[in-house]
């Protein structure tokens, strides 16, 4: 029998806020995935070690988390007045597909570093200390995404002092600006698709629930804690072993994507696990973090826990914080109301792992509700930079 070898491929392993992922140049790429399609698909699923029954991902770079089956795509601009396209895939874990319906906004900070480590930005535009401003077109969601990265002596700073909840050491700041985030670019909806700050979302073996669906970030379908039996205060352990409980939570999240026109029937759903996601919102409480840390009800202004692959976060999605800071910063919503009700720019609200402060500029035009940006800080670091290896056949 005849053994074919494995082909290597320039790569590079990041960390951005809360997640990692493997980010590839997209001029690195092997010729037939450089375009999307299966052959693109096939290789980050053997990247990162997908499908895998065993859901544990040994054979692969991922780490058998939602926050850690990922891929990064990123090229010079094909926008004008951006720097790169920036195209991600959530990878599943157990089924053999690649979801591209959204954005990992934790990966967007990574994106902005790795587009200056790679070459991807104009020297000109990098100073020699300071800050560079990287002008990220988000292909996913067709939105723009500014991260502001710190430079030292030209080269992006990595180490610094500060803490994100969440990861284990400190890092060097980026400021992330997510520009006209709400509506997720598809087929142009507004960013209340059903119309309603808050909706009685009709649930199948559950029941009524209140509901704000908003497509901000990334469409989200928040629900009141206390409706569905909880405090806000859960950890992952409280949800992920129990199988009955996710099921309800997809049975929610399939019921929100079917009203927010993001799907046609429930079986659909199966082939969209990346969106929409699920976050149930409470008024502060005091709480234990995952780390052990104590979080006093007067540190926030809300709590906040998602849902992402099926799975409770151990922190918080990017991209979700934005539909946070957004949702809040409207009167009305299931969010804002949690956060104590009326006008704000800004919220922290407390989660898994620690708070998150995320900042929101909403207004209303011709009657609707729209936000002009969302911003918040997260870190990046490069973990593991030179050549990933898969089978040849995968090609």
């Amino acid at each position: 029998m005849a053994y074919l070898p494995q082909v290597k491929i320039p790569a590079t392993y990041m960390r951005g806020g809360t997640s990692k992922g493997v980010f590839f140049r997209l001029q690195d790429l092997p010729e037939p995935c450089q375009v999307p399609g299966e052959p693109r698909d096939k290789l980050f699923m053997r990247v990162i070690g997908s499908p895998d029954p065993y859901a544990a991902q040994i054979d692969g770079m991922g780490g058998a988390t939602s926050s850690t089956s990922k891929c990064v795509i990123l090229s010079k601009s094909s926008q004008a007045e951006h720097d790169v396209d920036y195209l991600y895939g959530q990878v599943s874990i157990d089924k053999a597909f690649v979801d591209w319906s959204g954005n990992c906004g934790n990966l967007s900070t990574a994106a902005g570093a790795f587009a200056i480590h790679a070459g991807l930005v104009d020297p000109a535009r990098i100073p020699d200390n300071g800050t560079c401003e990287v002008r990220i077109w988000q292909a996913n969601i067709q939105k723009t995404i500014i991260a502001h990265v710190p430079v030292t002596d030209g080269q992006v700073q990595e180490t610094g002092d500060f803490e994100l909840d969440g990861v284990t050491f400190p890092s060097a700041e980026i400021v992330l600006e997510f520009l006209d985030p709400s509506d997720d670019g598809e087929e142009g909806g507004s960013m209340f698709p059903t119309g309603n700050l808050v909706d009685d979302l009709e649930v199948p073996g559950i029941g009524t629930l209140k509901a704000t669906m908003i497509t901000a970030g990334i469409p989200t379908i928040f629900v009141n804690a206390e409706d569905i039996g909880y405090q806000g205060t859960e950890l992952r352990e409280a949800i992920n072993g129990d199988p009955a409980q996710l099921a309800r939570f997809e049975q929610i999240r399939i019921a929100g994507a079917l009203r927010m026109g993001l799907i046609k029937t429930a079986e659909e759903a199966a082939t969209r696990q990346h969106t929409p996601k699920v976050a149930f919102v409470s008024p502060p409480k005091d709480y234990r973090t995952s780390s052990g840390k104590e979080v006093k009800a007067g540190e926030t202004d809300l709590l906040v826990r998602a849902l992402s692959m099926g799975k409770l976060h151990h922190a918080m999605m990017g991209t979700c914080a934005v539909a946070i800071g957004t949702a809040a910063a409207i009167p009305g919503t299931l969010v804002n109301l949690a956060a104590g009700g009326g006008e704000r720019e800004a919220v922290r609200f407390g989660h898994p792992s620690g708070t998150l402060r995320v900042g929101a500029q909403a207004k209303r035009v011709d009657g609707q509700w729209t936000v002009t940006k969302a911003v918040m800080s997260r870190s990046a670091r490069i973990l593991m930079e030179g050549w990933v290896r898969v089978p040849v056949e995968q090609l």
